[in-house]
């Protein structure tokens, strides 16, 4: 009995030893800017990475915005991040991608995309 209470504990200790990884609420490694913020611009001020509210407080409300979940929310047992994703739109700007939604992650929006595009309506389409 001692010997399966000892093997029970220490694959408890392997797991509790993986668990900072698994629920970690990281970002993706893909984060990127597709185009040239001109010189001036909102989009200039702000960089991959920054949280939702540090760039609204920059650079003002969207002119729209859209949700949407991502193939990750349907994993059985995924626990990290980038389970669903919020797209801001400004008009003559271009368009900004957050990614959300791992455990401890609540309400946290990290910009993972910036994508400069002058010809931007600002809606969603």
């Amino acid at each position: 009995m001692k010997t399966k209470s000892l093997a029970f504990m220490l694959s408890l200790a392997g797991l509790v030893s993986y668990m900072p990884v698994a629920f970690g609420a990281g970002f993706s490694d893909d984060a990127k800017v597709v185009g040239t913020p001109a010189a001036g611009s909102k989009f200039s001020k702000i960089q991959p990475g920054m949280y939702s509210k540090q760039v609204t407080d920059l650079i003002g409300p969207p002119t729209d915005q859209k949700a949407y979940q991502t193939g990750k929310a349907w994993i059985p047992f995924h626990f990290g991040g980038d389970n669903y994703r919020v797209a801001y739109m400004y008009k003559g700007e271009g368009e900004l991608t957050f990614s959300g939604g791992g455990i401890g992650d609540i309400g946290s929006l990290k910009l993972i995309k910036i994508t400069v595009n002058p010809q931007e309506s600002g809606y969603v389409h």
